[in-house]
């Protein structure tokens, strides 16, 4: 059990840190007897505990008893901990050599860490402060040129290696569905269903331009083939006859992505009405971001996209800022196709700080909004569904990895060699922390003249191929909702076994279920195993469970029967 002394200001967003990194703990009582001491403010409790971990970036109580010398500078760090880096975007102390090298400032090469052992008890002090950077992460979000690094779950992964590299057992809920190593949701956003729609306006232009000149510039740098100059060639020739009604609409068709995930779930955000650009700071970039297309006007492709078992969303306007206005979309959408999904993305991914508590009064269950427009990666540093402080019952599925970020000229601009050197990095971490990854497919995305859809039917065949689990938004979000209902309520490690009570909750039932990580001290991790071992966690539980003799391997124990 870990006891944390924080302040006042930092319990909300604590309590939201310890939904993340799922594992017992509490705020410390008196008289409470502890197996870890989490400490920010450097008044350290004197509860009885073998590990103190004293979070804080200026110099404390805790310092000036112990003579414990320190610099502190602004404007952030690199932190670098087990071979990965910690961006730090405020404040970093550096403290004089001293026991384990945990963390150290990639900048200056100091410790950022120093080992002390007073009355009997390790007391590590970590030179920033924990809770401000967490915030900070689930608020502003971290900068593009830090997009590929999953910050949050590396503060969790260095809060976990300094317990159990101290000797510590502990166990925690790991954010992995059992039986899949992570979660995948495929969305889409509707903003260019039909492409007769446009006529004379930039997407047209812009459209002849990519699939002629654009493309033929492509195959010279070998960045497409001249199967695709052929068909995009062909496109534009048949433009005109698109036009006049006398050929398909070759964007008419987003609906083969039913055909491409088959098994799998997904979720369309749509656009509920007509020429709506909405309100924003830039009224000559407004007039652009008005949908060319009445929802009734693919009414069909999405009853079509339902009666699959698919979901549907809304791709909002206003409702990032309004929440009446949010509602008004929002019925919109349900008065032509019927009950649909309560999830919700904005169109051009409008947000900012009021927009979670927007979205919650206009009554979403979650958001998919919080991303890059520009690059690919996580902006909240996250690889987890989570809830917004601003929020009462919104949750934020992050957006992770955006086709036109990946291929737009103006963006990322990659090769698809490139793009899934960079896409499969974000796969093999996922895989690594658990939690979801989110992609967004736009509907044009697989026709003429982008013709992504190679990429993607080799994406799907990589995350599948990897045993992924695919549901819709509402679904992911769920299950993630079902893993902050169970509780771990007592842990006891014996020799070679471990006694542990967890409560499952409520909901979820169609859902998979859960594991039950245990990290014990007889566990080393080595080069062929994580040091941990996973047990299926479907129902109540309180059990002991044996830990294996060798370290060999990781196996998930099911229902005390191990499998391989």
């Amino acid at each position: 059990m870990i006891g944390v002394a924080v302040d006042p200001t930092e319990r909300e967003i604590a309590e939201e840190f310890f939904e993340l990194f799922k594992t017992p703990w509490e705020f410390c009582k008196e008289g409470g007897l502890y197996d870890v001491l989490l400490c920010t403010h450097g008044r350290i409790p004197e509860q009885t505990a073998g590990l103190v971990l004293v979070f804080n970036s200026t110099s404390t109580a805790f310092d000036a008893e112990h003579l414990i010398g320190m610099q502190s500078r602004r404007g952030g760090a690199m932190l670098a901990y087990e071979g990965s880096r910690i961006p730090i975007y405020g404040e970093v102390a550096t403290f004089p050599s001293g026991g384990r090298l945990w963390l150290k400032d990639q900048l200056t090469q100091e410790p950022a860490t120093i080992t002390r052992r007073i009355a009997n008890k390790t007391c590590i002090r970590v030179g920033y402060d924990l809770f401000r950077e967490v915030r900070h992460l689930l608020t502003a979000g971290q900068t593009a040129v830090n997009a590929g690094t999953p910050t949050l779950e590396l503060h969790i992964a260095l809060l976990r290696g300094l317990i159990t590299g101290s000797g510590i057992g502990m166990v925690e809920v790991p954010p992995v569905p059992d039986r899949h190593p992570f979660i995948v949701c495929l969305t889409h956003d509707i903003d260019h269903p039909v492409l007769r729609n446009h006529w004379c306006d930039p997407t047209m232009f812009g459209f002849l331009y990519r699939a002629t000149l654009g493309t033929l510039i492509h195959v010279c740098h070998g960045r497409k083939s001249f199967r695709d100059l052929r068909v995009n060639w062909i496109a534009a020739l048949r433009l005109p006859f698109v036009y006049l009604g006398l050929a398909e609409d070759f964007w008419a068709g987003f609906d083969r992505y039913l055909e491409l995930e088959q098994g799998m779930g997904s979720t369309y955000f749509v656009i509920p009405r007509k020429s709506d650009p909405g309100r924003g700071a830039d009224a000559s970039a407004m007039a652009k971001r008005g949908a060319r297309y009445d929802i009734t006007d693919i009414e069909a492709q999405l009853k079509h996209v339902l009666a699959s078992g698919r979901e549907v969303g809304l791709h909002g306007i206003d409702a990032w800022q309004n929440s009446d206005k949010g509602r008004e979309e929002r019925d919109r959408v349900v008065q032509v196709l019927g009950p649909i999904g309560n999830g919700v993305r904005m169109h051009w991914l409008f947000f900012d700080g009021k927009s979670p508590a927007a979205l919650d009064k206009a009554g979403f269950s979650y958001d998919s909004t919080v991303g890059y427009r520009e690059t690919v990666g996580y902006r909240a540093g996250t690889t987890q569904a989570y809830k917004p402080l601003q929020a009462g019952s919104l949750f934020e599925l992050p957006l992770h990895i955006m086709d036109t970020a990946l291929f737009y000229p103006r963006y990322l601009d990659l090769s698809d060699a490139d793009a899934q050197r960079t896409v499969w990095k974000l796969i093999d971490l996922t895989e690594r922390y658990g939690g979801v990854l989110t992609f967004n497919w736009h509907d044009r995305s697989i026709a003429p003249e982008r013709l992504w859809d190679g990429f993607y039917v080799k994406l799907l065949k990589e995350l599948k191929g990897r045993g992924a689990w695919f549901p819709n938004g509402a679904q992911a979000v769920s299950w993630f909702k079902k893993r902050r209902s169970a509780s771990i309520e007592h842990v006891a490690f014996e020799n070679r076994t471990v006694r542990v009570k967890a409560v499952m909750g409520s909901g979820g039932e169609n859902l998979p279920g859960l594991r039950i990580r245990i990290h014990s001290p007889a566990l080393r991790r080595t080069e062929s195993a994580a040091g941990f071992v996973d047990v299926a966690f479907n129902g109540d539980m309180d059990e002991s469970i044996p830990l294996p003799a060798t370290n060999g391997p990781i196996a998930v124990l099911t229902q005390g029967v191990e499998e391989v």
